[in-house]
């Protein structure tokens, strides 16, 4: 009986009648496309394979991490290898191809060559980039870094998401650099909040490693506009960079700038305010350059500022003091002060200001006199005149009382007197001047109160005349 025979039946083949072929489906998955799967007919896994790829290049661009490449690399060796082993799995290793296989070799190839030709190139592409970033921020110049920076596209992003991500951090702190240089620009006017943004946003973008000739830049700037046009904005910057505290780092620098600008700008500033009359003002500023700056060659126009601030300010609180009638003693005779500008009291005529019973002081000569304080040596304040010593008793009849004289008792007229000097304020002389005159006329005039004249009083003033009165006074004025 003979042994039956048996013929060997193919493996039926896959769906679309396609016969399997590992270099198709490994040359069609190197696209990361899936184009592998879809050539050997297997549609989901093509589909499958598309939506991996489109969620792991998302997370590589979004995180642009070194590990994100990785990934992407590992998916796309394991996409090739599945994609060999799939077809040799279901062909078995002697399947030979034809001329359909061909084609979808080419199929294959056609589309996996652009793609990979074109991350090749945008890789390469976003380096050169990258590059051009890095030499504009190692120079300091954020304008090239914003041009260079500008020419990344979502393509660069994909092919070179990590170097993109650098060149987008760069970026980001030139952004805050021009934000920095619009704060310093505004804290040039002497605006100390903009001061410190500026000087923050510097500290922290110089923090992050390679920024450092951004931020040299963008300070050069700023101190080069030190000092401004005017000194005292220029002296509030000075102040603020002198009283900011150290970081030990390069905007430390910005003090000695300050340092360099303030002398000049304390000067001028006090200057200007001494022309706008805030004397107050004038005197603080030339006193902080001489407590500061003590060795400085302004030193000594400062000191002359000084003084004349420190006069125009006493005899501006002279002025305040005496202001007021002439007839009437001012809160200066309370209240005395100094005006260093004044004269000494010494010998000489010494002029000087007179208030208070201008019944007599206005007798005295025009040479002893002055109306302006900037002029005076001394300060007189007079007060009501008394009577002083006695001259002579003469008798007196009355119209109504003949047979019964009255003694009437000539005295001299005491004034009292307070004399200060005006360069130092203190008092000088604190004594009654009094003033002789003519006694006993023949007949004596006097005031009576109707309907009884009761007589001439038993004391009156000597009658005197200009010369008696100037001879009263001339102890005081001439010495």
């Amino acid at each position: 009986m003979a042994d039956p025979t048996y013929a060997a039946v193919p493996e039926p083949a896959p769906p679309g009648g396609r016969a399997p072929d590992p270099l198709t489906g490994a040359l069609g998955n190197a696209s990361l496309l899936g184009v592998g799967y879809l050539l050997l007919g297997r549609r989901r896994l093509a589909v499958a394979a598309a939506v991996v790829t489109v969620v792991l290049v998302s997370v590589l661009v979004s995180v642009a991490r070194p590990w994100c490449e990785i990934v992407v690399v590992v998916w796309w060796v394991a996409g090739i290898a599945h994609g060999w082993l799939l077809a040799r799995g279901r062909g078995g290793p002697g399947v030979q191809g034809g001329r359909a296989v061909r084609t979808r070799r080419l199929v294959a190839l056609g589309v996996t060559a652009p793609v990979l030709l074109a991350a090749g190139f945008l890789r390469f592409d976003t380096s050169r980039i990258e590059r051009s970033v890095t030499e504009a921020r190692e120079s300091g110049d954020c304008a090239r870094v914003l041009a260079a920076q500008g020419e990344v596209w979502t393509g660069h992003r994909i092919a070179g998401a990590p170097l993109a991500a650098r060149g987008d951090k760069t970026v980001k702190a030139c952004h805050r650099l021009r934000a920095a240089k619009a704060d310093l620009t505004t804290g040039l006017t002497g605006d100390t909040g903009a001061l410190k943004a500026g000087f923050d946003t510097l500290s922290s973008v110089l923090a992050q490693p390679g920024n450092g000739k951004t931020v040299d830049a963008v300070l050069d700037g700023f101190l080069g506009g030190l000092p401004t046009k005017n000194p005292c904005r220029t002296v509030t910057v000075t102040d603020w960079l002198r009283h900011r505290r150290p970081t030990h780092n390069a905007l430390d620098r910005s003090a000695d700038t300050a340092k360099r600008a303030a002398p000049a700008a304390l000067v001028g500033c006090g200057d200007d305010l001494m022309a706008g009359k805030d004397w107050k003002k004038a005197r603080d500023r030339y006193r902080q350059l001489l407590d500061q700056y003590p060795g400085d060659g302004l030193a000594a126009k400062a000191r002359g500022g000084v003084r004349r601030a420190t006069l125009t300010i006493e005899l501006g609180h002279v002025r305040d003091l005496l202001d007021g009638s002439t007839d009437t003693q001012p809160d200066y005779c309370s209240r005395p002060a100094k005006y260093s500008g004044a004269a000494p009291y010494g010998k000489g005529t010494n002029r000087a200001l007179f208030y208070g019973n201008d019944a007599y002081t206005n007798k005295l000569p025009g040479a002893w006199r002055t109306t302006d304080a900037a002029h005076a040596v001394l300060v007189v304040c007079a007060d009501e005149e008394d009577y002083g010593t006695s001259v002579r008793t003469c008798p007196y009849e009355n119209k109504s009382f003949p047979n019964f004289p009255t003694d009437v008792t000539f005295h001299k007229i005491a004034i009292p007197v307070k004399v200060y000097e005006l360069r130092t304020g203190k008092l000088v002389a604190d004594r009654s001047v009094e003033i002789s005159g003519t006694s006993c006329p023949r007949k004596l005039t006097y005031t009576t109160y109707r309907p009884t004249d009761l007589g001439p009083p038993s004391k009156v003033y000597v009658k005197a005349s200009k010369a008696d009165v100037r001879a009263g006074f001339r102890s005081l004025i001439h010495r």
